[in-house]
């Protein structure tokens, strides 16, 4: 595939983009983080962005899957014992008065195997794709997702999901740090606050892109029109 119309360069920098060398990640696109009576939600934080990005993400998911790319999904969550919640985590979940692993309406609040922490049905995984839980907010931290992709030879990431200011662009700064180009599409994420998706996207364009390159998700789809 020819390089992408993204800012502020054409991504990727080696000129050229295929299924053998890039994978795409869909971050954390769970009901805690979607659903009116989510997690997230609990904290008073809007679900409307997070939601109209679902749509573009799944026309971009399809495409890609079509052109045979890796396809890797996170999840934030837990095991059901907490033993893997750090104590600062737990904490700050506790002053925003939604404490992690407590009941809500989609059962216990970023816990592995309940209903709010599966991913939303729009983007369900099929046979083949890579479903990787995480504890943390970058999706390297205490994962095997760096071995996964230098085990296929993935030089270049696609990052979607939520929330552009925490887990996707936690991924996409140590993504960086580990020499991996990154392309985020901003239409296929999303945050609480529209400002902080913008300061963001705004931080990654800085320095000549210096986490990344930042388009939306017809840019990737055009560079794939042969």
């Amino acid at each position: 595939m020819i390089p992408v119309a993204s800012r502020p360069y054409r991504w990727p920098l080696s000129g050229h983009w295929s299924a053998t060398d890039t994978a795409l990640i869909i971050i954390d696109m769970q009901a805690d983080f979607l659903d009116p009576e989510g997690y997230f939600a609990s904290m008073g934080y809007s679900v409307t962005a997070g939601r109209a990005a679902i749509e573009p993400t799944a026309r971009l998911l399809e495409a890609l899957r079509n052109a045979g790319l890796t396809i890797i999904f996170t999840r934030e969550g837990h095991r059901p014992d907490l033993s893997d919640l750090s104590p600062i985590k737990r904490r700050r979940g506790e002053l925003s008065g939604t404490p992690i692993g407590t009941q809500g309406p989609l059962g216990r609040f970023l816990v592995r195997g309940e209903r709010g922490w599966d991913i939303v049905p729009e983007l369900s995984p099929i046979a083949g794709e890579i479903l990787l839980d995480k504890p943390g907010n970058s999706a390297f931290h205490a994962t095997d997702l760096d071995q996964i992709l230098r085990s296929r030879g993935i030089r270049q990431l696609i990052l979607t999901g939520v929330t552009t200011d925490v887990c996707v662009h936690s991924t996409m700064r140590e993504a960086n740090d580990r020499g991996y180009d990154c392309l985020m599409l901003e239409d296929c994420c999303a945050a609480g606050d529209p400002w902080l998706h913008q300061a963001t996207v705004d931080i990654t364009l800085n320095e000549g892109g210096i986490f990344g390159a930042v388009a939306r998700h017809q840019d990737l789809l055009a560079s794939m029109t042969p």
